[in-house]
């Protein structure tokens, strides 16, 4: 019999959700009266609603998050006027603050803020004997990993052949960057460390090979993340591929020493710059020396096989387009894989919002709450950069144009030359989605050939050999006339195809 249904739209399929089996793990014996129902949001709430219902239960945990809010909310509304007996239970960080004011919570039965790893198995356990607790909204206590089950053993087999599996060897953050929600996430809490390498041992003998780790800041401990990584680099394969998220200007020469030993294309390091205004930096309470970051990703770039991938924010506080453009240049000449540009999203409890009023900070009222203009970026301007950014992802960051990308800025200003292509790109064909590979490729051509002036013989040997990286065995007709374009047979990636595509260049 099923009681308890834990569920949550996942951004999509290929995604598991690691909150809803943490909350497995820890139900204790509740765990076989229990069942996990994921969705994504490509999903319609109306079908969600029958598969839940279809186990009729008398307790729904409900995972929010930014990226499933408004269906989550129509999901809520749907289940309490059909089955207004069911107990729903909502927990996320969406949920986790500004509680009294989202319509989902007034619709739910009770809001488990926090960390709900214990704090959901003992709800559920006084619902199930009759108590009803008088407190809607139930602040969780902070959890000691010693106290809590590791939730890997609930990653089935279809997750380990067809999906993200995410790990984590510690909780909390440091430092206190007011647009982030780990800045309320203190202290920083390891696993222990022979705990933690068990559960990767037994994922690693049912045949994972790639782990995405959500630690906010892996690199804090020298000797806990060194343990990691020469326990992977003791046990490497074909095919293993680890994602770490780093912080920038802390690299230590203890642990460049077994980064260095990987080979290319094991591991890929997120290193949040997000700006190199040192003004800005101050002003959102960010601490980050930026000359150390720089070394580091230089040191990366030239002594190491690792795929970065390096973010920058659009619409921080005080930052204008000039210093943005600035700061976009001085991270391009670093030469990171990927350059992720994000737009700046007001994350309910984060203190960004203190600058709201002395710097003009509007915020799109619907999830994903990204800025739409500051007093020093207007809102024609922000969708400018909001196009760049998908474009450059496009172009740039899939790798499918590595070697044309370049090309792009020559050696002029590449924030500025790219938001040419840009602002071209959009004027010609409308979308900033949905663009072809084949036709992207022909657009770029025009682009370089006409208004970059480049030699037609060499934008296309540029454009060609990037067409084949990824294993394509179809032609380019708008190349003909320039080139000839010789298929050539392309082995199977052993790192994923995005990152392979860089790898090959």
């Amino acid at each position: 019999m099923t009681q308890i249904v834990l569920t949550t739209l996942n951004a999509r399929f290929a995604h598991a959700s690691f909150g809803l089996r943490y909350l497995m793990a820890n139900l204790g014996n509740l765990q076989d009266q229990a069942k996990i129902l994921e969705f994504d949001i490509n999903q319609r709430p109306i079908d969600m609603l029958d598969s839940i219902l279809a186990l009729n239960p008398k307790i729904v945990g409900i995972g929010v998050y930014i990226w499933n809010a408004e269906q989550s909310e129509q999901l809520v509304a749907m289940l309490k006027r059909v089955r207004p007996d069911i107990t729903v239970i909502l927990g996320g960080p969406e949920v986790s603050y500004e509680t009294n004011e989202q319509p989902i919570c007034i619709l739910a039965d009770y809001i488990i803020t926090g960390e709900a790893d214990l704090a959901f198995a003992e709800l559920c356990a006084k619902l199930l004997t009759g108590q009803r607790p008088l407190m809607k909204v139930i602040p969780a206590d902070l959890p000691e990993f010693s106290r809590i089950q590791l939730p890997y053993d609930f990653y089935d087999e279809r997750d380990i052949k067809q999906r993200v599996i995410y790990v984590e060897a510690s909780r909390g953050c440091p430092f206190k960057c007011e647009f982030c929600l780990s800045s309320l996430d203190v202290p920083v809490r390891n696993v222990p460390l022979d705990t933690f390498l068990a559960a990767m041992q037994k994922l690693l003998d049912r045949g994972l090979k790639q782990f995405k780790f959500v630690d906010r800041t892996f690199n804090l401990n020298l000797n806990f993340s060194r343990s990691i990584l020469q326990f992977f680099l003791d046990r490497l394969q074909n095919g293993m591929f680890l994602h770490f998220e780093m912080i920038p200007d802390r690299l230590p020469d203890g642990l460049r020493d077994v980064i260095s030993r990987f080979p290319p294309g094991v591991l890929q390091f997120e290193v949040g710059i997000q700006t190199f205004n040192e003004e800005v930096a101050k002003l959102i309470s960010r601490h980050q020396d930026n000359s150390k970051a720089e070394r580091n990703l230089e040191w990366l770039r030239e002594n190491t096989g690792v795929h970065v991938h390096a973010d920058l924010i659009v619409g921080l506080p005080g930052e204008d387009m000039g210093s943005f453009g600035r700061g976009f240049d001085r991270l391009v000449g670093l030469k990171p894989q990927e350059i992720q540009v994000g737009m700046l999203k007001r994350l309910r409890g984060t203190p960004i919002i203190r600058h709201d009023q002395p710097s003009g900070m509007v915020y799109s009222p619907h999830a994903a709450y990204e800025i739409l203009q500051t007093r020093l970026i207007d809102f024609p301007s922000m969708q400018r950069l909001r196009r760049f950014a998908r474009y450059w992802d496009m172009v740039a960051n899939s790798g499918n144009f590595v070697q044309t990308t370049p090309l792009i800025w020559g050696s002029d200003s590449p924030f500025e030359q790219f938001m040419q292509l840009s602002d071209w790109l959009y004027e010609s064909t409308g979308q900033t989605h949905a663009i072809a590979l084949p036709n992207l490729a022909q657009r770029l051509f025009e682009f370089l050939t006409q208004s970059r002036k480049l030699d037609t013989s060499a934008a296309a040997q540029a454009i060609w050999r990037d067409y084949q990286r990824g294993g394509r065995s179809d032609r380019l007709d708008f190349l003909k006339p320039f080139i000839t374009m010789n298929i050539q047979r392309k082995s199977r990636p052993q790192a994923p195809p995005r990152q392979s595509r860089h790898l090959a260049r």
